[in-house]
């Protein structure tokens, strides 16, 4: 699950630590060889350095003992340990506790008091990363518009946890889509991205509706519809074939435009401005997110954000691949 505490907790630790972007939660036994293992709160590999962390609200010296004690049974184990980081963190840290720590090499971190804690139960990294969520689509969006940046550089920029960003960036190393060379990662394959919005993200299953309106130019349309809904206060935008044509200058369907509306507004729409003779069809979708927090104004037309768009057209599969990729080649000079 995607707890935002223990996605903070993990931001501190890394920070604090000074954590590469390569670094990654273990979730296998400290060792495999021990006989009666000591169990850890956290364990992360960074750069083959293995850092074992105990997470406290208030920190006493029973817990530098038993990481203590841990070294030592490692030592006999494993022989070098060189490898290995001993780490603390927690809320409280009390003097006679800084002093030992310091003494016997054990790092600190302190975590803010409203951070909250459940030890034992992080899981970092999700499992499985759908890449059109709302925060996975801001990493792969900030990606195309960076071509090549670090994991931590997509996370900061698009305020996403470090876990989510470096989770979703893995997924898609896995699937041969990004490739990382050293810190940095770029697309390698869009193709497979595309394909793989197309399949899980169908952008027709948000379709709701279909009317006619009395316009026979869709750009005029968009327009007019624009200067009305907004004149009333309706949340609305414009995507699809619609915004990708005014963001790319691709020549666009021109019987159809492609409309967001909220749910609670979609009746009157309807009662509102359908036609009954043949004219503009208006394609009416109700959005499975916020899409309306950062709309934009193209000629005088209303659309959905850059990112949006990429994400429906790419959700039409093969039908809208012309204009999907235009709008990937001009995505980083919008």
């Amino acid at each position: 699950m995607d707890n935002p505490e223990n996605q903070a907790l993990i931001e501190i630790i890394r920070t604090t630590l000074n954590l590469s972007d390569s670094a990654v939660v273990i979730k296998e036994p400290i060792s495999k060889k021990a006989w009666s293992p000591i169990e850890v709160d956290l364990v992360i590999e960074d750069n083959a350095i293995k850092y074992f962390i105990e997470i406290k609200s208030k920190v006493r010296v029973d817990s530098i003992a038993r990481l203590v004690l841990l070294k030592e049974l490692l030592k006999k184990q494993e022989k070098d340990i060189s490898n290995i980081s001993l780490v603390i963190a927690s809320k409280i840290i009390p003097p006679i506790v800084e002093e030992i720590a310091n003494q016997l090499g054990i790092k600190l971190v302190p975590i803010p008091h409203n951070i909250g804690i459940a030890t034992h139960q992080y899981d970092y990294f999700p499992n499985k990363i759908k890449i059109t969520s709302e925060k996975s689509w801001k990493i792969i969006t900030r990606l195309l518009k960076e071509k090549m940046t670090s994991i931590r550089q997509l996370s900061l920029l698009e305020k996403v946890s470090y876990g989510w960003a470096y989770a979703t960036i893995q997924s898609l190393i896995s699937q041969g889509i990004v490739t990382k060379k050293g810190n940095y990662v770029t697309f390698s394959d869009i193709n497979k991205l595309l394909n793989g919005i197309g399949w899980e993200r169908p952008f027709e299953n948000l379709f709701v509706g279909e009317i006619n309106i009395e316009y026979d130019d869709a750009f005029k349309a968009a327009q007019n519809l624009t200067y009305m809904l907004k004149n009333k206060r309706i949340k609305f935008a414009f995507t699809s074939y619609t915004a990708g044509g005014l963001y790319t200058g691709y020549a666009i369907r021109y019987d159809t435009v492609y409309l967001y509306l909220e749910r609670k507004e979609i009746d009157f729409f309807i009662k509102t401005f359908k036609a009954e003779r043949q004219g503009i069809k208006v394609r009416i979708y109700a959005p499975d997110r916020d899409i309306f927090y950062d709309v934009r104004e193209k000629e005088s037309v209303q659309v959905v954000p850059p990112g949006q768009t990429l994400l429906d057209l790419a959700g039409l599969g093969y039908s809208g691949r012309d204009i999907t990729k235009a709008l990937v080649d001009k995505y980083a000079s919008i």
